[in-house]
């Protein structure tokens, strides 16, 4: 039987490593790009974690939620090199890519709906391109954080530079609540049934 192979341990193991990516740096604070750090600070705040920077190029710390050992973490990498440091974070935790869950902003959905997956494809994602590239997997689970489309000319990849208007951050606000929940449901329910929650609801 074969078995599936995990990065060699360096620290204590977790049962779910949960990365918000975006890019550092206040210019960057707030924008498009950077909804998936904000469900990770959000998280910080409710479990009383105190993010650190750590060899793993990103600011990270352990939670209990549900009973479980949850791994928090933001990249301190640029997004398109997210994997380098979700890499060497799955190796200091010894997770597998089931055991990785990715908040990601999302521009092939609305903005602030909210959807969960497990594996698949990237929908031309960078950050979640380096991250397969460094885990050797798409098998890692998301939540996906819809952004929006460019309404005008403008290219995806400045867009997702901009922050959002008055009416959009109020419910961006909203969705990355609920994200933190999705997570917390994952913790404690598994990834199917918070799929089964959240991907059902409403746009």
């Amino acid at each position: 039987m074969l078995r599936r192979s995990r990065a060699p341990r360096t620290g204590t193991p977790a049962d779910l490593l949960v990365v918000g990516l975006g890019n550092p740096g206040e210019e960057y604070a707030r924008t498009r790009h950077n909804v998936g750090a904000e469900v990770v600070e959000l998280l910080a705040g409710r479990h009383g974690a105190k993010l650190k920077k750590g060899k793993e190029r990103a600011r990270v710390d352990e939670v209990g939620i549900a009973g479980k050992r949850v791994a928090l973490a933001i990249p301190l990498t640029y997004m398109n090199d997210s994997g380098e440091s979700v890499g060497l974070l799955a190796r200091r935790y010894g997770v597998a890519p089931e055991q990785v869950v990715i908040v990601h902003d999302e521009l092939d959905l609305p903005v602030a709906v909210l959807k969960v997956k497990s594996g698949g494809g990237l929908a031309g994602h960078n950050g979640l391109r380096s991250i397969k590239s460094h885990l050797h997997s798409d098998g890692f689970q998301r939540v996906r954080i819809g952004v929006g489309k460019p309404v005008t000319k403008e290219r995806g990849a400045d867009h997702v530079l901009n922050r959002f208007g008055k009416r959009e951050r109020a419910d961006i606000d909203v969705a990355i609540e609920d994200a933190a929940d999705a997570v917390e449901m994952i913790a404690s329910d598994g990834v199917d049934p918070t799929m089964n929650r959240y991907n059902a609801r409403e746009s």
